[in-house]
């Protein structure tokens, strides 16, 4: 055995932290955490006492804001009701909020899974999907390149970017495949938006009839942290006609993009597209309890009658998630934030679209909502990226993580996302002051990339 055991150390202690706690997401070495103590509303605040406004939603999963009451009080009450009983059992709580979902999903959604993590409620997506064709052969299932779906065998598979690459070293998860993204900054294609005729979507076609088998088409309606690509407006009815003419089920991963954040319920909703499966978290309790959801249509749940579903677990439907399920979405209604964040984000698009008219290293800005990108690139004419896939899995300094850093010393937290991209995802409580003032500060730390642009953008 070797290595010493890590004594007595504060609680706010970060090296004893990092020296005691596996990160994920990032290689452990070049983890340095800085210790929060307390959040309210808008703002986190750390050990040392410093303030931050979280300009990202830690990340797009605080959508109510830190602590919000309403929620924390429907936990405690719950709590003292019951606190706990095996997913075997129906609880009132579970069939409260099932009521509440059924006003807000998009209405063909009628049976519901919960399990605690994205990751989980995407396992489950696929389970439900490779039951249901498993005579017929039908297992295989298309995702995109640019996308993130969660860190279990078969989500990580999903994925189709860099934190891809690890996982497929140690036992790839069989029966997935991959197809461009809808997206126009770097088209896949090297076609331009509408001449292209959406080639992106016809590309899907093209997949199912030639790959064979394909039992389903996972996305995320509009990108994550992946980079916040939102498709041009043909493209995801034409997916959904795509997969219905061709006897494939559609799942909208929205996990990160829904709940109000695009300025809908959910992101489908923009275009009016009903899928086959939903999965969601992170903004269904506020990010203030662990919980998940995977939402079927008529047809899965009655095959499911007389087949085994292989889902569900210790913690699944745990009451006082369900009751943090119930508050969030009256927050939600209570304080009209779905047409808040709709037009706030005509605001904070604006904003952003001004900074990218003055930073050299800003190449593109793309958002909706109250949910938005701005792509980092050495040189504007040729996109030339500062950092590449290989950079982040081998934990070398990105420059995103350089604007971030600076924006944290200034007191404004922004979520650097995958490679090239700082995420901006605020709480949709947000009030037009604070973007303003984050922006702003976004304006000064974007002077670090712009140092190592190159000039002749």
């Amino acid at each position: 055995m070797s290595g010493a055991t890590p004594g007595p150390a504060d609680k706010t202690d970060s090296e004893y932290l990092k020296s005691s706690n596996y990160s994920g997401f990032r290689l452990e070495a070049t983890w340095k955490p800085t210790v929060m103590v307390r959040g309210e509303g808008m703002y986190l605040e750390d050990a040392q006492g410093n303030r931050y406004l979280d300009f990202s939603a830690q990340p797009a999963a605080v959508n109510l804001g830190h602590n919000n009451r309403h929620v924390i009080e429907a936990i405690k009450n719950q709590a003292d009701r019951l606190a706990y009983v095996g997913v075997g059992f129906g609880t009132d709580v579970r069939a409260e909020f099932s009521h509440k979902l059924a006003e807000v999903l998009p209405d063909n959604l009628t049976k519901y899974n919960f399990s605690n993590s994205g990751s989980e409620a995407n396992e489950a997506a696929v389970k439900m999907v490779r039951t249901y064709f498993q005579r017929e052969g039908r297992t295989k299932i298309i995702s995109r390149y640019n996308s993130f779906h969660g860190w279990t065998a078969a989500t990580t598979q999903l994925t189709g970017g860099p934190r891809r690459f690890v996982a497929e070293t140690t036992g790839a998860y069989p029966g997935v495949v991959h197809v461009p993204d809808p997206y126009c900054y770097r088209c896949p294609f090297g076609l331009k938006y509408p001449e292209c005729g959406v080639a992106c979507a016809e590309y899907i076609d093209y997949a199912i009839k030639n790959e064979g088998n394909i039992g389903a088409v996972i996305l995320e309606p509009v990108t994550g942290a992946s980079g916040v690509v939102v498709p041009p407006k043909e493209y995801l009815p034409r997916v959904r006609q795509i997969t219905e003419e061709n006897g494939a089920f559609l799942i909208a991963d929205e996990i990160l993009c829904g709940w109000g954040r695009t300025g809908e319920w959910f992101a489908v909703d923009n275009w009016g597209v009903k899928p086959d499966i939903m999965t969601t978290a992170k903004g269904i309790t506020g990010g203030q309890f662990p919980l998940s959801l995977t939402a079927t249509n008529r047809t899965i749940a009655d095959y499911f009658e007389e087949n085994w579903l292989p889902v569900s677990g210790t913690f699944s439907a745990h009451p006082l998630g369900m009751a943090a399920g119930i508050a969030a979405i009256e927050e939600y209604q209570r304080q009209n934030l779905i047409p808040r964040a709709r037009e706030l984000g005509v605001h904070l698009g604006k904003r952003l679209e001004e900074l990218k008219s003055r930073h050299p290293s800003v190449g593109d800005v793309r958002g909706l909502g109250l949910l938005w990108a701005l792509e980092l690139v050495k040189n504007k004419r040729t996109k030339a990226p500062f950092n590449t896939p290989d950079d982040y899995l081998h934990g070398r300094p990105l420059m995103i993580q350089k604007v971030a850093s600076k924006m944290m010393s200034m007191g404004f937290f922004v979520y650097s996302g995958v490679v090239s991209h700082l995420i901006v995802s605020p709480p949709l409580i947000i009030s037009e002051a604070q973007v303003d003032a984050a922006v702003e500060a976004m304006d000064e730390a974007l002077k670090v990339s712009d140092q190592e642009a190159d000039r002749e953008n």
